[in-house]
């Protein structure tokens, strides 16, 4: 694998992680970092070469961005389609009422 393929492979995994800055970085961030920055002798490995063992390591990374990205998709979807599930109960009844074409009746409040 080439020195671009893994800078590309690192970016794609940093994208999907919410931003922050790089002086106050996440445990995850910083574990992501130490992982590409760390070489593979001290690495314990049950590959027989270092080149087998970094492919394998670049694959995994790859497939950790795409599921993060994939699951980022997911959750911007059922919001999308599913827009009263930040509403309150009597909202979302309403709103199921309308999507199926019905338009709930005006309650009326009595002001004693």
């Amino acid at each position: 694998m080439s020195l671009a393929q893994t800078k590309s492979t690192y970016r794609a995994l940093l994208r999907e992680l919410p931003r922050r800055t790089l002086s106050n970085p996440t445990p995850l961030h910083s574990r992501i970092r130490e992982l590409y920055r760390r070489p593979l002798e001290e690495i314990p490995s049950s590959f027989p070469t270092a080149e087998e063992e970094l492919n394998h390591r670049l694959e995994e990374a790859a497939q950790m961005a795409q599921y993060a990205r994939a699951q980022r998709m997911y959750a911007t979807l059922v919001d999308r389609y599913n827009p009263g599930t930040a509403f309150s109960d009597e909202e979302r009844i309403r709103l199921t009422a309308r999507r199926v074409g019905f338009d709930l009746p005006a309650e009326v409040k009595d002001n004693e």
